[in-house]
């Protein structure tokens, strides 16, 4: 039986050390998600519902399309519900193929997420009839924006993934310079600067994925 090319011997060390390279590359493609289902919904979902946002409830109290009140607010909860869903099934198939400490990191930082989001949300919801509805629009923006922020920079930090924890520096970077500006030039930046910064981050992490 002739060897088919697999099977034929390899001719040095070189030879041996390459094909052991594109082994763990192929490997480590087979274990990533892929990062556009894992940033580009939620860079789509910042960029409508803080759009629509700034376009209800802009600078100084000005209405640039008159929506109703409800609305933006809504859009903003149900496209960060649809890209939760998204990434969470994203996630959850790769972490299917895993076991052990990087599999049980995963949950747990998952868990994080929702349980941060959830005390956060909470907090606000108590202490809202305090609050001026810009302030209070602000409060939930700002707040909501840094604890992404902050997470997004610890799991950089957890994984070692410089990418991540770039964008969550940039991301808390951007809520400091649109809390200072003010309500409504908070949604804006936050939209176009956060939003968008995910959908470039998501397609240079594809071409590093390729």
């Amino acid at each position: 039986m002739e060897p088919i090319d697999d099977d034929e011997p390899l001719g040095n060390p070189a030879d041996s050390l390459a094909l052991i390279q594109r082994e763990r590359t192929n490997l480590s493609r087979d274990l990533t998600p892929d990062p556009r289902l894992m940033y580009w919904p939620w860079g789509i979902a910042w960029l409508i519902g803080f759009g629509l946002m700034f376009l209800r409830f802009g600078p100084d109290g000005r209405v640039f399309v008159d929506l109703p009140d409800w609305l933006p607010l809504t859009v903003l909860s149900l496209s960060f519900i649809a890209a939760g869903v998204i990434t969470g099934v994203t996630g959850g198939r790769v972490a299917a193929q895993t076991r052990g400490p990087s599999s049980s990191q995963g949950v747990m930082y998952g868990w994080t997420w929702g349980i941060a989001f959830s005390g956060m949300s909470l907090l606000f919801a108590q202490y809202g009839d305090a609050l001026p509805d810009e302030k209070l629009g602000l409060l939930w923006a700002g707040g909501l924006v840094a604890l992404t922020g902050a997470l997004h920079m610890a799991g950089g930090a957890i994984w070692n993934d410089r990418q991540l924890f770039i964008l969550g520096a940039w991301t808390s970077v951007i809520n400091v310079v649109g809390i200072l500006a003010g309500p409504g030039w908070h949604s804006l930046i936050v939209a176009i600067a956060g939003g968008g910064g995910m959908l470039i981050f998501g397609f240079l992490g594809w071409l590093r994925f390729r």
